[in-house]
């Protein structure tokens, strides 16, 4: 559904549709070890901007965490991502800025992400560096569980073997930000072409089934 907003001239026009496709990458802790107070800080984003079905923006940048500066060993080894790397990041108050470019209110906006985590790490880290959560007039699509209904599975299909479901690969690299944000969009293509085919078509009428021109030369 669109939007509706009026022109500089008065003339009533429609908000175009934008799709954000997020992928965040957080800290982790080490295994089996307690941290006090610790909470996942994004430290990686991938965003894939689709407007009117076309690829408007791709932007990826490492993100310095606030709270707990040091990556974990497990971390490191698990994201394939070095201190170095986020050290060098944008701020999560310069995400958050960046994140509020892409919120334009002429568009009719759906953030699209797989699993519903990125955003509520988003959320978390919003609070605790005391800053509005950037997206609150957008709708937000959990891919994997639409997914999910899609194919009746019971149970939630990773990112990267839900592609290779269809006969696909991932873009890139798994567990990159930007790779992942563009296989979520890869496989969102996949799942809308799907349902559209699955759409029920109109019924047709007597005059789709039958050929009168040629029934009226049989009687000629």
């Amino acid at each position: 559904m669109y939007k509706e907003g009026k022109s500089e001239g008065g003339e009533m026009m429609k908000a175009r549709r934008q799709y954000l496709f997020i992928d965040f990458e957080f800290t982790m802790p080490e295994r089996n070890i307690r941290m006090k107070e610790f909470f996942p800080e994004i430290i990686e984003i991938g965003i894939v901007a689709v407007v009117d079905n076309l690829v408007t923006e791709q932007f990826s940048s490492f993100v310095t965490p606030r709270k707990f500066l040091k990556l974990s060993e497990r971390c490191k080894s698990f994201l394939h991502i070095s201190q170095q790397q986020v050290d060098k990041g944008m701020s999560i108050y310069e995400l958050i800025k960046k994140l509020e470019e892409f919120n334009k209110e002429h568009y009719e906006t759906s953030i699209v992400t797989w699993g519903n985590m990125d955003m509520k790490v988003l959320r978390h880290n919003c609070l605790e560096a005391g800053v509005a959560f950037p997206f609150n007039n957008a709708k937000e699509i959990d891919l994997s569980m639409e997914y999910k209904r899609f194919f009746g599975d019971q149970n939630q299909t990773g990112l990267w073997k839900a592609v290779q479901e269809y006969g696909k690969e991932g873009t890139g690299r798994h567990h990159r930000a930007l790779d992942d944000a563009l296989t979520t969009y890869n496989i969102f293509k996949l799942v809308e072409k799907d349902k559209r085919y699955l759409e029920k078509p109109e019924p047709t009428t007597i005059g789709d089934r039958v050929d009168f021109s040629k029934l009226l030369n049989e009687f000629a």
